[in-house]
């Protein structure tokens, strides 16, 4: 997709508005509306698109405090269309994870969860790190109530589908430690030696 890069669009912006209000005030209207025009259609894409799009791009080369920094220069999320303000809690929330810090991460996916996503690719991997961040906090219904949610949509992306599969088969080995456990406790209880190893085994994070 054509984008254009931050800075210059800020300087676009500056040059048409500034320009056309300057050449309307000296000349009159004339055809300086047409440089207005342009300028509030620029100052619009970006009150409306932000930053989200060359965030995303440096992500993908994990250069995470570039995305960060980008996200930054985004005037309001609550300003952007829907889909892109879903994206920036999206990218938020993998800069949070990246920092291990997985509260405010499960925040920003919730929030991205609440949104409108333009595919299920996408509402899957929200839900899949939902999932995963629930579990690392042993918070098994939760994490499974968001694996089945993942588990039902229709997801096209091989990767992410195999990614959503291999969870259900860790959540399974968990429930199964947990469930040999409760037994081994039981047998404690009633003076019978316990076997060793009663650490909970948790589902891998991606």
């Amino acid at each position: 997709m054509f984008s254009i890069n931050i800075y210059i669009k800020f300087a676009l912006i500056a040059i048409f508005l500034l320009g056309g209000i300057s050449l309307a005030l000296v000349y009159g209207l004339g055809y300086s509306w047409i440089l207005i025009l342009i300028g509030l259609i620029l100052l619009a894409t970006y009150v409306l698109l932000g930053t989200v799009q060359s965030a995303a791009q440096l992500v993908q080369t994990s250069d995470f405090e570039a995305a960060e920094k980008r996200l930054g220069l985004t005037l309001s999320p609550k300003l952007l269309y829907v889909t892109n303000r879903a994206f920036y809690y999206i990218i938020k929330g993998s800069i949070a994870m990246q920092a291990n810090k997985h509260e405010e991460a499960e925040t920003l996916f919730q929030q991205a969860n609440g949104l409108k996503l333009p595919s299920d690719n996408e509402r899957g991997m929200v839900l899949l790190q939902l999932a995963g961040l629930n579990a690392n906090k042993q918070k098994w219904t939760t994490a499974k109530n968001y694996y089945r949610e993942a588990s039902k949509l229709n997801i096209t992306d091989s990767q992410l589908k195999e990614q959503v599969d291999m969870f259900g088969k860790q959540m399974k080995q968990a429930g199964a430690t947990k469930g040999a456990q409760g037994m081994m406790g039981r047998s404690g209880s009633k003076g019978k030696q316990m076997m060793p190893g009663g650490k909970r085994r948790r589902p891998k994070m991606r």
